[in-house]
């Protein structure tokens, strides 16, 4: 029974008389949790990817949508995108979040005889779509 007790108090002095950890072991938690982030970082890039993309497709589906509503309403297309803001039909031209610009809009004339300079808008961006499209032809 007694070096069972004298077993137990030296555990517990080796205990108290620790202070830290060791390089060792610092470093083995610093290489886990390298690895960790660098297995997570790919994915997290991804998906900002695709929230910007998401944000594309919803702001060509709204500035093609003002688009239309300006032609019903006047007959002919906006001159320029500052005109839908003008009139009020935006508040403000939204800004293209790949090139982090609202003057970067790359705007498509209308074909044959319509009046008007802007029958269609694309991304000014040169970049290439995770589906393998550039955004400039979206």
């Amino acid at each position: 029974m007694h070096k069972r007790a004298n077993k137990y108090q030296r555990s517990i002095t080796w205990l108290k008389d620790r202070q830290g950890y060791t390089l060792i072991e610092m470093m083995i938690v610093i290489s886990i949790i390298s690895i960790l982030a660098t297995m997570a970082l790919p994915s997290f890039q991804k998906q900002l990817v695709r929230a910007k993309e998401t944000n594309l497709r919803r702001s060509l589906f709204i500035m093609r949508d003002t688009i239309d509503q300006y032609f019903a309403d006047h007959g002919r297309y906006p001159g320029s995108l500052q005109d839908l803001e003008t009139e009020k039909y935006i508040r403000q031209t939204p800004m293209d979040p790949l090139t982090g610009r609202s003057d970067t809009w790359v705007t498509i004339p209308p074909e044959g005889f319509a009046e008007g300079n802007i029958y269609d808008v694309h991304s000014g961006s040169n970049k290439v779509s995770l589906d393998g499209t550039p955004y400039n032809e979206w």
